[in-house]
């Protein structure tokens, strides 16, 4: 029995169909896309020459910076949704010379891996995943074995292991976390490819026989598919909602409401788990540059690719240990050259040292890989965002879950940014360091984002403004970029709703900070596994920061108000109002982290 089976009651949700290409919708949102750069690049230089309050240098300029940094932000994510491809599935290969060139046993058939990471979660939950990866179909016939990598050394884990007919591995040590334990299980199989799978990981029948054909290419490498979480939570209409708090009143008020805005469903996707915008759309159009990076769970690798590229950063390591050594030792000797014995004996100690490992021992170990495979010039290895769900998953169902997550994400992307950072490293073309660099670049948006959540409470404060005047001149500048930026946005994206990512991406800034100020204090990122089960409680503790920003904007727009019908203030009519606008957009991105952190299952959700 699993200790919390909520989402068992999901069971019969199919995840939804893959975005359409549309060449027409594409072209349009190219056309948009140059129209919004080249207005806001217009905005942006008239912001640093035409517009900045010279009385109040201390606010204007770290505003524009923000304007500015966000601005470049806009141009990598515009390089990055700028083409997509039309989907094609491969057809699936029937032997291995079918995916291999010139290979001694290239008439037999292919063999596959399946890999569930372990360590601390529920086994009868691994038991769904191994029960799914059984039931995996292909039409022709393959060798498939399932594997259980349990890092946390569990008799009740290998008896479910077992009894499922699966094969279970574990190791003495958790040296390297879940990238130490793949590679200790690359040690132990053979399968000519690996798929990568959570502990919550339920694969579908079609996942070998929708993937496979990519690796008709001999280069490619991997293969992400893309995750679902089906256990997001539904929400509830809000007349049915008001109703249980006010009555039939409460109901009429909510149909109101939905005759204006369309249905309004309340506790839908609390946490902005969806990832829909950024594997059907981030991700997918990151294939024209060879760029998709891997994914971790819902990935199928090729395990020549993987320990070629293993081999050759081993390679590279140790030459570069036994330079440093030669080096000490002929500054200290004093010699120009070391006998051949002595420099044998330093490329062995150095071997000896330098450990080989397949997936980058680094907590975000997905993505690290990839940089490495990716660099790999002279192999040509690729790699593919398949655009069909081929898994499902859990989702985190608290805030403090989708806490420890999202600052794994943050801090391992930062910490690989500063310490191999992927724009300067060798072997990657142009396309994807400016693929990697909006991945990274992202992350430091907390930085810019705290100037502009802050500024609309300054300025209705105090009433100094970031701007010469708050002038007919300034919105001439500012709503044709805003609007050519948002329908340019609204056409890239179309099929997903795009408030609430953008609002999640704003509200995101403590989490980032603390990730930025980590990696900054040279502080190592731990790992941490992310909970598969419901954490109890409230966590409004998480949120202080928003909860901040809302009161101190609500507060600010409360005074402008009184100054302004007071009459003794250097508050404008406008400003004001623009001021107070910028802050409701604001406030409205806080609040949903706030409910966010409020979320309770419904009665029927904890019944089930």
């Amino acid at each position: 029995m699993i200790q919390d089976d909520y989402f068992l009651k999901f069971e019969d949700r199919t995840p939804p169909p893959p975005l359409d290409y549309n060449p027409w919708r594409e072209a349009l949102w190219q056309f948009l896309a140059v129209l919004a750069l080249v207005i806001g690049a217009w905005y942006i230089i008239w912001r640093w020459n035409g517009s900045l309050n010279p009385d109040a240098m201390w606010f204007a300029v770290p505003l524009a910076i923000a304007e500015t940094c966000a601005f470049i932000g806009m141009i990598l994510f515009v390089f990055n949704l700028w083409k997509d491809d039309p989907i094609k599935i491969e057809e699936p290969p029937a032997l291995l010379k079918d995916v291999v060139e010139s290979h001694p046993e290239g008439d037999r058939h292919l063999s596959v891996d399946v890999m569930f990471a372990t360590y601390d979660e529920d086994p009868e939950l691994v038991r769904l995943g191994i029960l799914d990866a059984k039931k995996m179909t292909y039409p022709h016939p393959i060798d498939v074995r399932i594997h259980v990598l349990d890092d946390g050394r569990r008799p009740e884990m290998k008896a479910v292991t077992e009894s499922e007919g699966a094969n279970y591995i574990s190791r003495t040590t958790n040296e390297g976390f879940k990238a130490g334990n793949l590679r200790n299980a690359m040690e132990q199989t053979h399968g000519d490819f690996l798929v990568i799978c959570d502990a919550d990981t339920r694969p579908f029948p079609t996942m070998l026989e929708h993937t496979l054909g990519y690796f008709r290419d001999p280069k490619m490498a991997w293969v992400q598919t893309p995750q679902w979480f089906y256990d997001l939570p539904e929400g509830e209409r809000l007349p049915q909602k008001l109703e249980r708090r006010f009555g039939e009143r409460g109901q009429k008020f909510g149909k109101g409401i939905e005759r204006v805005f369309g249905p309004v469903r309340v506790g839908e996707d609390p946490f902005v788990n969806d990832p829909k915008m950024f594997y059907d759309v981030i991700q997918r159009r990151r294939n024209r540059a060879n760029a998709s990076f891997c994914c971790g769970a819902g990935s199928i690798h090729r395990r020549e690719a993987v320990m070629m590229a293993a081999l050759r950063s081993f390679g590279s390591k140790v030459e570069q240990r036994t330079w440093d050594v030669e080096e000490v030792v002929t500054v200290s000797s004093k010699e120009r050259e070391l006998a051949p014995d002595l420099m044998e004996a330093i490329k062995t100690e150095a071997a000896a040292t330098e450990a080989l490992t397949p997936y980058k021992f680094h907590v975000s170990e997905d993505i690290y890989t990839s940089i490495v495979l990716h660099s790999d010039r002279e192999s040509g290895w690729k790699s593919k965002m398949h655009p069909i769900v081929e898994s499902k998953m859990l989702s985190p169902q608290d805030l403090l879950t989708w806490t420890v997550q999202r600052f794994k994400y943050a801090g391992g992307s930062l910490d690989i940014l500063v310490n191999d950072n992927p724009i300067f490293r060798k072997g990657l073309t142009f396309g994807q360091r400016m693929m990697y660099a909006t991945t990274f670049y992202s992350y430091l948006a907390p930085l810019w984002n705290i100037i502009f959540l802050l500024a609309p409470a300054i300025y209705l404060f105090t009433g100094i403004s970031p701007v010469a005047a708050y002038s007919a001149e300034f919105f001439f500048h500012l709503i044709p970029f805003l609007v050519t930026l948002e329908l340019a946005i609204m056409v890239g994206t179309w099929g997903i709703a795009g408030y609430a990512p953008k609002a999640s991406y704003l509200a995101f800034f403590p989490l980032g900070l603390k990730a930025i100020y980590t990696i900054a204090r040279g502080e190592k990122v731990t790992f941490k596994v992310t909970p598969k089960v419901r954490q109890s409680g409230n966590f409004l503790g998480l949120v202080w920061p928003q909860i901040g920003v809302l009161v101190l904007t609500g507060l600010g727009a409360v005074y402008a108000i009184g100054a302004l019908i007071s009459g003794a203030t250097d508050h404008s009519i406008s400003g004001v109002v623009a001021n107070i606008m910028w802050g409701v957009n604001n406030c409205l991105a806080m609040a949903g982290m706030i409910a966010a952190a409020m979320w309770q299952p419904t009665k029927t959700e904890k019944e089930s």
